[in-house]
């Protein structure tokens, strides 16, 4: 007799609502990116490191996110996706775990930072894996129907993570400040790092139990020495496309500034009025810069889409570059005139949080619309994302050690200068593809056509 070849818990996921995994696993996404990019910035500038090395190495972390395409097809070829999520929220758990062991050692900035590398590698493939789960466990219509708890519950670990646990953190220092005012900031994030910690293994667990198993490796799945070539023959394809270097140059550009200035930001926040600073508490800085400017940022890039839908991609460019930048032209006035008050500057942030979204969605769709489109379309946005962080992470490596011999006022002058660049490149950039819907849909018509004559 053939034995029944489904286990009872993987016919029971398959039967469960993606409500009971969809929000957690993406959660669980946010987490770990968050913390390293955001928090870990606050906790390095409240534990006393300097501004250069905070900037250099937080940046360097993004590395792996940004180059994870390129082992992704090995996730293709070994194992399961829902094994890889769950190994891998249990190792970046560990690791922020370890992290918190870690902070009172003498030479702590090198351990966690150490640390952190391997929690970046682990978040990124984690990515790669979820995303694999989202889309071979979910059919088409109900990828639809949950795409927006995806981002609502990525934005939630930012809320978590850059808002109520910085906020908290700051409670913690103040309350340690009565016994040992020099440790107090460590014995407060080494708190943050074991919350954070244990909310990856608890929903590594969690995970185990409730994610579906996704799309399972077969006979006919791809060596790794194949796999590699075909992903060559696509990035040939994408260097043969028109425009190419314009796009790659205007890809780079728009974001240039952001990260130039984006490491260092919370510490100008934070830094006292003597030295230039606004002299934000962590309270402050967790809920005007976490909970109520994420708000804003959601907004912001909810109604961009809309700004851009009504009018269209080609007519608003230039409009979003300039919305895009006005953060900066904030960030310059507040070293300017040093504002104290604290509605002026949570007004100040929350603007800036709100442009900042609204201008973001013209980068992103410009991706879809004129780089990615084509018969390798996923694999090619991959691509361009890689070039866009890429232009975001290199900037923000140098940014640190300017700022030490700048001041924050010359600091944001720089910045706005390193703006004019997206200006000039948004003003001229030519589209390769109409983002009229009609003529959209005709193109997309011809390029199946093609693809399905290369198949005769």
């Amino acid at each position: 007799m053939k034995s029944n070849s489904k286990a009872p818990s993987a016919v029971a996921a398959k039967k469960r609502s993606p409500l009971a995994w969809v929000p957690s696993v993406y959660f669980a996404m946010g987490l770990p990116f968050v913390a390293l990019n955001l928090v870990a910035v606050i906790m390095f500038n409240n534990l006393g490191v300097d501004k250069a090395q905070i900037a250099f190495w937080t940046s360097l972390l993004t590395l792996p996110y940004t180059l994870k395409f390129l082992w992704s097809p090995l996730l293709e070829i070994y194992w399961t996706k829902k094994n890889f999520v769950v190994l891998t929220q249990a190792i970046s758990g560990f690791c922020f775990a370890l992290i918190a062991f870690v902070l009172p050692l003498p030479n702590f900035f090198n351990y966690a930072i150490a640390i952190m590398g391997v929690i970046a590698l682990s978040g990124a493939t984690h990515d790669i894996a979820t995303d694999g789960v989202y889309l071979t466990a979910l059919d088409k219509k109900t990828q639809s129907q949950f795409i927006g708890w995806q981002g609502a519950f990525y934005n939630l670990a930012k809320v978590l993570a850059n808002g109520a646990l910085v906020a908290l953190a700051g409670v913690l220092m103040t309350y340690f400040k009565e016994s040992n005012e020099a440790r107090a900031p460590f014995y407060a994030w080494m708190i943050i790092m074991g919350i954070i910690g244990a909310l990856l293994i608890g929903l590594a667990i969690y995970h185990s139990f409730m994610l579906p198993t996704g799309s399972k490796p077969d006979g006919t799945a791809p060596s790794g020495k194949q796999a590699m070539s075909e992903m060559a023959q696509v990035l040939v394809d994408f260097f043969r496309k028109p425009y190419i270097w314009y796009y790659i140059l205007f890809i780079v550009c728009y974001r240039l500034t952001e990260g130039f200035a984006m490491k260092m930001v919370p510490i100008f926040l934070q830094a006292p009025a003597a030295e230039g600073g606004l002299g934000m508490s962590n309270e402050a800085m967790g809920t005007i810069y976490g909970v109520f400017g994420t708000v804003a940022f959601i907004i912001g890039s909810i109604l961009g889409g809309y700004y851009i839908a009504h009018f269209g991609l080609k007519k608003v460019l230039f409009s979003l570059v300039c919305i895009f930048n006005v953060p900066f032209v904030i960030y310059f006035l507040f070293s300017l005139f040093l504002p104290s008050s604290l509605w002026v500057i949570g007004i100040g942030l929350v603007a800036e949080y709100f442009c900042y979204g609204f201008g973001f969605v013209g980068l992103t769709l410009f991706m879809m619309q004129q780089v990615a489109p084509g018969k390798h379309s996923m694999a090619h946005y991959a691509f361009a994302s890689a070039i866009m962080n890429l232009g975001v992470m290199l900037p923000g490596m140098v940014s640190g050690w300017i700022c030490e011999r700048t001041g924050y006022e010359t600091f944001f002058i720089i910045a706005l200068i390193v703006a004019v660049p997206a200006f000039v490149l948004a003003w001229f950039v030519p589209f390769t593809h109409s983002d009229n819907p009609d003529a959209e849909k005709v193109e997309a018509d011809a390029i199946a056509g093609e693809e399905n004559t290369e198949t005769l």
